[in-house]
């Protein structure tokens, strides 16, 4: 029993023996292989950029493969210089040195020197601030002109409407006139209708105030200026509620038709590009009805919820969709109509 123990004892004393020897061993394939990268440069742990890179670049100078003639001697310097240059650009990237003297102190944790080694190398190189600054650029670029596409789709589909069209062409004749007066060529009715909605289109453009999503794109409403403005915006609400809550709560003072119109948006949950694209006359209404007064609002948001469902009910597409469902029920599949 005693002889097993002693045996056993061997064993662990000769397994720790072997762990701290290849605790002691560089590792291959990463760093600067089985060669420690401050003895390739002849410099100590302690020793700071200035004096590592004086020491690379007396010893490129000194192994630079051009400097050496016999095919050995030349192809031996190669072999040198590529080592020191490697363990250069270990040592002077202080992330990188700090990575490889863990290694040195923990050379036990064999896979994490690999992963910590691979991560550096394969990581992109571009700094994080320029590709948010890209990343913003060009969604501010499709913002802008997708803000364009939809601004010109509106105002291709008024010039077909006849009641924005004829209304355009009214105002249009005077300088059609004025441009075929001053036009010696003859055109001919291509040319013509093409000048013809050229300038419908301009008087649409200039008369038309068209709002909601499909409204004219300012350079304001982008991303880029967005952000840049962003304190000041955040500031002005500030001083906004502020404002707000001083002269309504406060003081107790009527509200004007700015802040009537603000709480009935509020209320019906509209952004403001979306509440701007209501009629004035609708607007007009809300006022009449004083729907900025919550109870109000309420009161008329039930009666337009039941109009609204009444005039589904009597809808006939709706009525069939209703009949159907009835019928077949949802989601089932049948043949009793082929």
């Amino acid at each position: 029993m005693i002889v097993k123990y002693k045996c056993y004892i061997l064993v662990c004393v000769t397994w720790q023996i072997a762990v701290v020897s290849a605790a002691d061993h560089l590792l291959e394939g990463i760093y600067c292989g089985k060669e420690n990268c401050y003895e390739v440069l002849g410099v100590t742990r302690e020793a700071t950029k200035n004096e590592i890179a004086r020491s690379y670049r007396q010893l490129a100078k000194r192994f630079h493969p051009d400097l050496h003639r016999s095919p050995e001697a030349k192809k031996e310097a190669e072999e040198k210089f590529k080592e020191i240059a490697t363990a250069y650009e270990i040592l002077r990237d202080e992330e990188e040195r700090s990575d490889y003297d863990y290694m040195l102190d923990n050379p036990q944790e064999y896979y994490a020197h690999y992963y910590r080694y691979y991560r550096r190398r394969m990581a992109p190189k571009v700094d994080v601030r320029i590709v948010i600054a890209v990343t913003i650029s060009i969604i501010s670029i499709i913002q802008y002109y997708s803000a364009w596409s939809k601004y010109d789709t509106a105002i291709k589909y008024f010039m077909t409407v006849p009641k924005y069209r004829n209304k355009a062409l009214e105002l249009a004749k005077a300088e059609m006139k004025e441009v075929q007066g001053r036009s010696k060529v003859k055109k001919s009715k291509a040319e013509q209708k093409e000048e013809q909605d050229r300038l419908i289109r301009k008087v649409i453009e200039e008369n038309m105030d068209i709002k909601g999503a499909y409204a004219k794109p300012e350079i304001v409403d982008i991303l880029w200026v967005q952000l840049i403005i962003l304190p000041y915006t955040i500031a002005y609400y500030i001083y906004w509620y502020l404002r707000w809550f001083w002269r309504f709560t406060i003081l107790k003072q009527p509200y004007g038709e700015e802040e009537k119109m603000y709480l009935i948006r509020k209320y019906m949950n509209l952004g403001q590009h979306q509440f701007n694209a209501i009629e004035e006359k609708e607007k007009q209404e809300f006022l009449d009805e004083e729907l900025w007064i919550k109870e109000n609002f309420k009161v008329w948001k039930e009666i337009k919820d039941e109009e609204a469902k009444k005039a589904l009910a009597e809808n006939n597409k709706y009525k069939q969709y209703r009949r159907y469902i009835k019928q077949h029920g949802v989601g089932r599949m049948t043949f009793d109509d082929s």
